[in-house]
């Protein structure tokens, strides 16, 4: 459940590219997430991070938050849709708890987390 295969990211630039001009954004302080309902694509993930935010060490740490607050909530998720996540500049200097809440809530408002059962208290 906690894995994240190389199978399902995404891997060339038409790939992105699709996710990027089709799909619909949301975006917060640390990240723009883009979705996409795509059966092709279905269950792939792309994590970006521009050059403005700084040399390759940054850049390579936002990636790597990024793909890691994907990997831990992605059995939250709903299934038949294409992600990419892009780093913002306020993520450089944040942590990974920050940047996993930052992704909750944008999957909350594109509509892509799945709903929990509610447990009654006492059971």
């Amino acid at each position: 459940m906690y894995r994240l295969p190389k199978g399902r990211i995404l891997s060339d630039k038409a790939q992105f590219q699709r996710v990027y001009h089709a799909g619909r954004s949301y975006a917060n302080r640390f990240l723009v997430l883009y979705v996409l309902r795509s059966g092709e694509l279905d269950g792939k993930t792309g994590f970006a991070a521009g050059k403005k935010l700084g040399n390759a060490v940054v850049r390579n740490r936002v990636k790597r938050i990024l793909r890691e607050s994907y990997r831990l909530h992605q059995g939250k998720l709903c299934s038949g849709f294409a992600l990419l996540l892009v780093g913002r500049k306020a993520l450089t200097d944040a942590g990974c708890g920050e940047a996993q809440r930052a992704f909750l809530q944008l999957c909350g408002r594109a509509g892509i987390l799945k709903e929990e059962p509610v447990q009654e208290e006492g059971k």
